[in-house]
């Protein structure tokens, strides 16, 4: 009696903290909808189209590489496809149990037959092939069978691979081979199963990932920067944008076991202060007020999701020692600053200076009364570069997924006198323009921004202005062709529901032409390590429509930049350049082998080995040409940067890396020297 009774208490827990879930992911989806069709600069109507939309984004974000899932259940849940919208429609969400329930079911299964595995002798005599092919192409498999068949492969690979890793000789490993498979394979396993736990007994649970897999694909339906955030994806996001950030000062790492071990401790950070929190101490447990994460098959990520958990203030973390002891510390968040987001003025060259400065983002200050941020640490560094008496001014652009647009407004002023700056769509179609209002220009010489693929928004932005004033040189490969603003806005005022990074308005160069999808392309282009990679918003489903508006204010362009020698001998140089030829190849062998690899072969230790091997051989080849190449031009730090570094034998050794970093770049080389010609150029007019 005692016994029912405690599995009915257990068994009502259960279903009550469903319900809880249930009752809580209903709220969410009608405020998501709610708040999509009051703010999304261009909110899809509630059909077929959208149903059939979200269902296959819901899908590629629970199942993205189709290991799970087979065609059995896909079937099961195709009775949604054409619902969603009547669902959305109707407040119902019942819809989604079946989801987590399958997925749950389908780890397990995997779980099994990883395990299963343990006491079995694995073939690797070549009965079986491997298929490489690419993510796209991923299909279904139709029954259990397969899928068992795909973990015994998957296992068998990993041991193989382990054992390639630990002997670079194919004759030594097949000398002990049976020995060594003995020794690696229950590792392999286990790693495997560890990865499946994590996914179970991730932060919320499976519950949790699905029904923000779900609010994520509606939201992303809308258009790919429409995104739900919970609330350490929205403390992550501005943290990246942010001078500073709350933090406890910390990074981790995997050992070989699978622990959580602290890698690295942020000078002047909580963590940093505290000293019993040490690098090397392996955590145990997180406790938080009621959250509690025992750290057994755990992602980083999910330690990430923990400790920037914005109601996670303060943390007690259960630490074992490098000694074997236990300890227990309490820590509290503390504002530090975010070193990637660190403006840092360099001087290329000795008879002609030219300043070099790279933007990590177009960061912002969140927390202070003036919001200062990228645009006021560029002019500071600006001046100090401008004490050196350099000639004209490289800024890097590359990597930069943009930020706060108030920031690419501010600096877009620094380099034009007066005018108009873009132009801004709103979601009734309103139009208005983005002015630099301040007469006068902070910097007047020549200027050359590198630009890639990654460069998005707020820095395409800030290059397409600079391209229609005929302002800067663009050099580089065209950028990644977002041209559409974001903010963050909570799913309620009233209760905790999450948050939505939503598109609320588009922006536009001042020409009236959309940088939407084309992006801003170079006046000199560039061989870069990742062209022909599908990279860019015009790769993604359901990117915005490109579009035009009406000028109502024309801006005055500088004289057009002579441009036509300097491009040919840029040309020249570059198809000359063996840097540039390894950039080619490395381009080559990355889409070949990775990106669009498709080949088969026998499962074999020699097939493997020689796969793995192949191409690493070539990747190194060209990997170490290319880190170890040395620019022609000399890098050096302002007098300004060299006399702060005299205080900090840990600065300046991270100093040391970064002009090494800019010494072997060969696109800054090439622009430094296409800049000095223009320099020439202009100066002998």
């Amino acid at each position: 009696m005692i016994t029912r009774f405690c599995f009915g208490i257990a068994f009502f827990s259960i279903i009550t903290i469903f319900a809880q879930d249930a009752s809580l992911f209903c709220e969410q989806t009608q405020a998501l909808k709610q708040l999509i069709e009051k703010e999304h600069v261009r909110p899809k109507p509630l059909d077929d189209s959208l149903s059939k939309g979200i269902y296959d984004q819901f899908l590629d974000q629970l199942d993205p590489n189709k290991r799970f899932f087979t065609t059995e259940d896909v079937t099961v849940f195709e009775t949604d496809m054409l619902q969603i919208d009547d669902y959305l429609r109707a407040g119902s969400c019942g819809f989604i149990s079946k989801y987590s329930q399958k997925l749950t079911e389908r780890i397990e299964f995997a779980k099994h037959s990883l395990l299963s595995l343990k006491d079995q002798v694995l073939d690797y005599s070549g009965t079986d092939t491997l298929v490489f092919t690419p993510g796209n192409t991923f299909k279904y498999v139709t029954t259990e069978a397969e899928m068992a068949k795909y973990w015994n492969k998957k296992v068998r690979y990993g041991v193989l691979m382990r054992l390639i890793e630990e002997d670079s000789s194919v004759a030594s490993i097949q000398q002990n081979f049976k020995k060594r498979e003995a020794l690696a394979k229950p590792l392999v396993i286990q790693s495997e199963v560890c990865i499946l736990d994590e996914l179970l007994h991730q932060n919320g649970g499976i519950e949790r990932f699905v029904h923000e897999a779900f609010l994520n694909a509606y939201a992303s339906y809308m258009d790919p920067n429409t995104l739900f955030f919970n609330d350490t994806e929205k403390s992550v996001f501005e943290s990246a944008l942010s001078k500073n950030s709350l933090s406890f000062g910390f990074m981790t790492s995997k050992n070989d076991s699978g622990e959580i071990v602290i890698e690295y401790i942020t000078p002047g950070s909580s963590a940093h202060r505290h000293e019993d929190f040490e690098e090397g101490d392996i955590i145990k447990a997180l406790k938080s007020g009621k959250d509690t994460m025992e750290l057994v098959c755990v992602s980083n990520e999910d330690i990430q999701a923990f400790t920037q958990d914005e109601a996670h203030h303060t943390i007690e973390f259960r630490l074992k020692k490098q000694d074997g002891s236990i300890k227990t510390v309490t820590l509290s968040k503390a504002a530090i600053k975010v070193e990637e987001n660190t403006v840092l003025g360099y001087v290329l060259g000795t008879d002609t200076k030219i300043g070099y400065i790279n933007i990590p983002s177009f960061y912002t200050d969140f927390e202070s009364w003036d919001g200062l941020g990228l645009a006021n640490d560029l002019a500071k560094e600006l001046y100090k570069l401008e004490q050196e008496n350099i000639a004209a001014l490289i800024i890097d652009l590359r990597f930069n997924g943009g930020g706060s647009m108030k920031e690419a407004t501010d600096l877009s002023g620094m380099f034009v006198d007066r005018g108009p700056l873009s132009i801004i769509k709103y979601k009734d179609g309103e139009t208005s323009t983005l002015k630099d209002a301040k007469r006068g220009m902070l910097f007047t010489k020549p200027l050359l921004l590198l630009v890639n693929g990654f460069s998005a928004s707020a820095s395409e932005f800030f290059a397409g202005a600079m391209q229609d004033y005929n302002r800067a040189i663009i050099v580089g490969t065209p950028t990644y062709g977002k041209s559409s603003a974001q903010t963050i806005l909570p799913l309620s005022n009233e209760k905790s529901l999450g948050y939505c990074k939503i598109t609320v308005d588009q922006f536009y160069r001042v020409t009236g032409k959309s940088l939407q999808s084309e992006g801003v392309i170079p006046d000199i282009q560039l061989p870069d390590m990742y062209d022909r990679i599908p990279n860019g918003e015009k790769h993604l489903k359901f990117a915005l429509d490109i579009d035009s508006v009406p000028v109502s204010l024309k801006h005055t362009a500088l004289e057009p930049l002579a441009l036509g020698q300097i491009k040919e001998r840029s040309a020249k140089r570059i198809t000359a350049s063996t840097g540039f030829q390894n950039i080619r190849k490395f381009n080559e062998l990355l889409v070949n082998n990775y990106i669009q690899k498709n080949t088969t072969y026998s499962l074999t230790l020699e097939n493997v080995y020689n796969d793995y091997t192949g191409s690493l051989n070539l990747w190194k080849d060209y990997a170490n040409e290319l880190e170890n190449y040395t620019a022609s031009m000399l890098v050096s730090n302002t007098t300004a940067t060299n006399e702060l570094l005299a205080y900090s034998s840990e600065e300046k050794e991270a100093n040391t890396l970064i002009l090494k970093e800019i010494t072997s770049d060969l696109q800054i080389e090439e622009a430094y020297i296409i800049l000095s010609e223009y320099l020439l150029a202009i100066n002998t007019h």
